[in-house]
């Protein structure tokens, strides 16, 4: 098959399957359905506490699968010195913000076992090089949750009031996050300055030397060590830290990053570690991993200006091996074609053929 003619979806799940592959990681299939009891336990941990699900024949309580971490560490093994490595393309059923439900095609990989600065760094990598595979331009984004952690600590702010703090530093709301400070009497100061830090690594880490020590000043100890590692490494995609990445510390601890393609505001791949949700799960070893969202791939296809690049117009009586003849030679060169009779009102093309050679702009 020609890659070409491929959709954008379909030729990201090909490429980055042999890209995860030649790393050791195994492919991991599943079932549509899971048993409802494992995301029930784990809400928290699913961006919506909305699922579908049913009673199949023997009476269960299944669901259409949300999320795919959790099935894989449900699978995993705890296992002393052993990585497991998984990839995996799938769909996931989530709500749409409309009050239905779509369904989401991701693929990603996950590792999971006794963990090292190489994994973490093995992980990331690959985060960057699937950004690289689908798209120029692209930015990877890096946190270390470790640094948030330690600073709120430092506040002795209540668990409740650290989860409206995080909000605010996820919605990058530095005016209420400076607000609930001073009505809390807390001594702030430092998170709100760690808050504003945006951007390239080498002046991002600086300014945060300048804030953090103890806790704070390890993790960004082992933040600015994974800079440096990626820097050798190379790679076309920019790398930048992000403060504002947060995620519930419950589940995830450590690195967190989110990759995003040119123009767009929403990440296409979200990833991290989430020692917090192995433990959650009974295991005691931890894991990393990412998702690549393909279904913001396609959509961003779909935005492209044309849909087709070549309009064929033929008569009824024209010569049908002729213009399959001509059909599979302007494939042959990547170029899409739709046979008409007449222009469609609705169709956006780049060029116009008809069988008398004549060609024209639509």
């Amino acid at each position: 098959m020609d890659e070409r003619l491929l959709k954008r979806e379909e030729r990201a799940v090909f490429a980055l399957r042999g890209l995860y592959q030649r790393r050791g990681y195994l492919p991991f299939k599943m079932s549509k359905f899971e048993e409802y009891e494992l995301y029930a336990r784990n809400k928290d941990f699913l961006s919506s506490e909305r699922i579908i699900s049913f009673t199949d024949l023997n009476g269960r309580l299944m669901a259409l699968k949300p999320d795919v971490t959790l099935s894989i560490i449900k699978r995993a093994e705890d296992r002393s010195g052993v990585k497991q490595r998984f990839c995996y393309d799938e769909s996931v059923y989530r709500p749409d913000g409309s009050g239905s439900f779509r369904e989401i095609t991701q693929t990603g990989l996950e590792c999971i076992g006794d963990l090292n600065a190489y994994d973490v760094l093995e992980v990331v990598s690959l985060a960057r090089e699937s950004l690289e595979q689908v798209s120029g331009g692209a930015v990877l984004a890096l946190n270390h949750l470790g640094l948030l952690t330690a600073l709120l600590e430092e506040t002795g702010a209540p668990e409740t009031l650290r989860r409206e703090l995080t909000a605010c530093i996820a919605g990058k709301n530095s005016h209420d996050l400076r607000r609930l400070a001073a009505e809390n009497g807390l001594d702030a100061e430092r998170l709100c300055a760690c808050a504003a830090v945006y951007g390239e690594p080498g002046d991002a880490l600086n300014q945060l030397e300048t804030l953090c020590s103890g806790k704070a000043g390890a993790a960004l100890k082992e933040l600015r060590e994974l800079f440096g590692l990626l820097t050798q490494g190379g790679g076309s995609t920019r790398v930048i830290f992000d403060f504002s990445l947060v995620s519930d510390t419950q589940y995830y601890n450590g690195v967190v990053f989110r990759g995003y393609l040119p123009g767009a505001a929403e990440s296409v791949l979200a990833g991290g570690e989430y020692d917090g949700l192995m433990r959650r799960m009974g295991h005691r070893t931890r894991g990393i991993g990412f998702a690549l969202y393909l279904d913001r791939l396609e959509e961003r296809e779909r935005e492209r200006q044309w849909d087709v690049d070549v309009l064929l117009l033929c008569d009824r009586e024209s010569d049908a091996a002729a213009i399959l003849t001509q059909v599979k030679e302007l494939n042959a060169k990547g170029l899409s074609v739709s046979v008409q009779n007449a222009i469609p009102e609705k169709l956006r093309c780049r060029e116009i053929l008809d069988r008398r050679g004549e060609a024209a702009g639509c």
